[in-house]
């Protein structure tokens, strides 16, 4: 085997995971979740939601996106941090990333299920006891 034909192999044989959050106010949850992940799967792919993209859902962040970006591309986990501008880009990007799989926390079970068309969708139990929310309430 070549290897230009070895590599043609393993970059196709790669499971892509793709996954999505705001990721302010970084906490256990979101690295346990970025951990699980890059461990079940050998690329994974973050969509982090913009910050006009969180306005129009009347959502605020402490960071920037493009501090949450620099932040989520330090982490050893994510391999590519894309942007999330609108709701209805998410088929559009299983597709253009070759994404496998989807994965979010299961208290948002069922609202990714639009995806199986194109990709596996998994769902995580989740890391109780802590939220974003639960942060910014005590601050």
């Amino acid at each position: 085997m070549s290897l230009l034909h070895h590599f043609y192999f393993i970059h196709n044989a790669m499971k892509r995971i793709l996954t999505y959050g705001t990721y302010d106010y970084l906490h256990i949850w979101h690295i346990n979740l970025l951990r699980r992940a890059k461990a079940l799967w050998d690329y994974l792919i973050v969509w982090l939601s913009t910050d006009e993209f969180n306005a129009g859902k009347w959502k605020t962040s402490h960071s920037t996106y493009k501090q949450r970006k620099e932040i989520l591309e330090s982490i050893r986990y994510v391999d590519l941090v894309i942007p999330e501008n609108d709701r209805d880009q998410k088929i559009t990007d299983v597709a253009d990333y070759k994404a496998d799989i989807f994965c979010m926390w299961d208290d948002r079970e069922g609202k990714f299920d639009f995806l199986e068309d194109h990709c596996e969708v998994v769902y995580f139990p989740r890391t109780e006891a802590i939220s974003t929310t639960q942060i910014k309430n005590s601050l």
